[in-house]
């Protein structure tokens, strides 16, 4: 029997991943490894101690190989959030630019508030070699590194700087990792000369410990003061965030909403909160939404906001909703409780919407209700027409239709950049909970495949069976495609619709929206290419190991897409798509952009006037 007094001698490294191996979490009354593995690129900074360390656990903790650090990160957030935050991956890096790659995908992380652990090679702890390979000198501060430019982009950060410090930094860690209000990712330095260094450690510190979920429960103060909000609503709305599907709050969430029958609108995180079909269920709001959301929140005098930090594109840049709606915001997070003179619900979405509703005896005047209803019959109607094909050049709501016809009701679906999570928010039914992937808080090109490799990894180890569908433009596909690579290789099936428009269409569309000509963006108005030409993309899909075809029109995507879903590895489906016609024209609240205050062309200027007319509309703070 292990007492306090046992110890064993280990290196820095082999302490860690003993140390990680050994956390588990009870998830629906089952215990696993809180860690499902990582995503690893060995260099110099982390080949000999941590390979080493990750050699001897790779039954209890699989390494994939990445192939870009940068895609390892965006993995890891889709294994994240397919976990829905529950569980994550570790990355690790070498010294210098393998690590400096993941600065990216820690932000994504960051500002989605996904779990992500880093274990990154740094710089010697002696300084004996220095400089070394790859080491970015601070003349002025030796102990200032190229890792502490992670900072801003992690919760949590440490340099181990003695191997007896991962006593106390590997907990703190994993407890911001799993802690409802601080996710997000975790990075510890490494010194290549510490990850090597011996200690004896307390035995104990490997026993077996199983974590859960912390739940908070409302204070009782916020709640009545909520309550007596709601109670005097003419015009109630909720607006249904990432955070309820976060928290497993979805039967509360619309359990709450059918006994007091308010209207739910969901946001792009929180997006497959509700079905299509449920009649309280008005739609997608804000800028990549629907007149039917955008149309109910504008009257709304009572929003009830749950688990979302009401990002811009939510909130039209804060001009979605009446000057005087009073919010209640329902977050885990104190920080995002209190945004815009709201009245904070401070606790889990799953115990504070149970609190309100035990507490409100209160149900909202059927003519709301039934306005904000008849509002989504009208935008259903659009979307049916506008996913509709045949008569009009190819689209992105036309592939997401098909797409949405044929797939299983718990394949998920993955996007990120561009064009596509606005058509993707805007355009895609709900066909079961928690089956859409739009990762739109940091908007990051190249999420798209790399993202559904580590989704694809975790529901494989739920739902083997059911599909990850990428939909990816042709810009973000140049930017990161390699994990398609991965995808084969681990045998983890994509399907992958590459939508071809030629260039960064959506930016192109913004430029031309806001009175600019059209400039570096489509492939066919760059001055510095003499004779634009297209990728290959299904012989690039294929050289990568990947079945891969392509159609010219959505009749022909929807035959290739019931391949794809019989085939055994990852298919890749490639369609041209128009950049200038068929792009979702509805459903858009304002959105806040700089335009030039000066110029010399009439349709900027006119452009820049037509902009700033709906910046009356824009709560000011309050």
């Amino acid at each position: 029997m292990t007492t306090a007094t046992d110890t064993i001698q280990l290196t820095t490294a082999q302490a860690i991943i003993r140390w990680l191996s050994n956390q588990f979490i009870e998830i629906d009354g089952q215990e696993m490894r809180v860690c499902g593995g990582g995503f690893g690129i060995f260099g110099h900074g982390n080949v000999t101690c941590l390979g080493e360390a990750l050699y001897n656990h790779r039954e209890e903790l699989p390494l994939y190989r990445g192939q870009n650090e940068q895609g390892m990160g965006f993995a890891a957030a889709g294994y994240g959030k397919q976990w829905l935050r529950q569980r994550f991956m570790f990355c690790t890096a070498s010294a210098g630019p393998g690590t400096s790659n993941l600065i990216t995908s820690a932000a994504l992380a960051h500002a989605n508030r996904l779990p992500m652990l880093l274990l990154c090679g740094d710089a010697f702890l002696t300084r004996l070699p220095d400089p070394v390979l790859q080491q970015m000198e601070n003349f002025n501060d030796p102990t200032f590194g190229v890792n502490d430019a992670f900072k801003p982009v992690v919760r949590y950060w440490d340099r181990i700087t003695h191997p007896a410090q991962i006593i106390q930094s590997l907990p703190a860690a994993l407890a911001t990792l799993i802690d409802p209000a601080d996710c997000g990712p975790a990075f510890l330095g490494l010194p290549q000369d510490v990850q090597g260094w011996t200690y004896d450690y307390p035995a104990v510190f490997f026993e077996k410990k199983v974590h859960r979920i912390r739940r908070i429960s409302p204070d009782e103060a916020e709640i009545a003061d909520a309550v007596a909000a709601l109670a005097k609503a003419e015009r109630p709305m909720i607006i249904a965030g990432g955070g309820v599907q976060y928290s497993g709050a979805v039967d509360e969430l619309t359990a709450f909403a059918e006994k007091h029958q308010i209207p739910v609108v969901e946001t792009i995180a929180g997006r497959a909160n509700m079905l299509a079909t449920h009649d309280l269920n008005i739609g997608p709001l804000g800028v990549t939404g629907s007149n039917s959301a955008n149309n109910t929140a504008g009257k709304a005098d009572v929003i009830v906001a749950v688990g979302t930090r009401l990002q811009d594109f939510t909130t039209g840049s804060w001009t979605a909703f009446a000057q005087d709606a009073q919010l209640i915001s329902v977050n885990a997070a104190r920080h995002d409780a209190g945004k815009h003179r709201s009245l904070p619900v401070v606790g889990d979405a799953e115990r504070s919407l149970k609190a309100l509703d035990a507490a409100l005896e209160y149900t909202a005047p059927q003519n709301w209700t039934d306005f904000a209803k008849a509002e989504r019959v009208k935008w259903d109607a659009y979307v049916a027409e506008n996913v509709a094909h045949g008569n009009r050049p190819n689209s992105y709501a036309q592939a997401i239709g098909v797409v949405n016809e044929l797939c299983d009701p718990r394949d998920r679906v993955v996007a990120a950049a561009g064009g596509l999570p606005a058509e993707v928010t805007a355009n895609w039914r709900t066909l079961d909970i928690g089956t859409v992937d739009v990762e739109f808080g940091f908007s990051c090109m190249g999420y798209e495949i790399s993202g559904a490799w580590g989704a694809r990894i975790a529901q494989a180890e739920r739902e083997p069976d059911q599909d990850t569908i990428v939909f990816i433009g042709d810009g973000s596909y140049m930017l990161m495609n390699s994990d398609l690579y991965s995808s084969v290789l681990s045998q983890k099936k994509l399907i992958v619709l590459v939508l071809d428009n030629g260039g960064f269409a959506v930016i192109n569309k913004l430029q031309n929206n806001t009175g600019n000509e059209s400039f570096n963006n489509l492939l066919a108005d760059c001055p510095t290419i003499p004779k634009a030409f297209g990728v290959d993309f299904e012989a690039h899909a294929a050289s990568q190991g990947a079945i891969a075809e392509t159609v010219s029109n959505p009749a022909e995507l929807g035959e290739a897409f019931k391949r794809a879903k019989a085939s055994d590895r990852s298919h890749v489906i490639v369609m041209k798509v128009d950049p200038y016609e068929g792009w979702t024209t509805e459903g858009h609240t304002w959105w806040e952009v700089g335009t030039p205050h000066i110029t010399d062309s009439d349709r900027v200027r006119d452009a820049h006037i037509d902009w700033e007319s709906s910046r009356s509309k824009q709560r000011k703070g309050v």
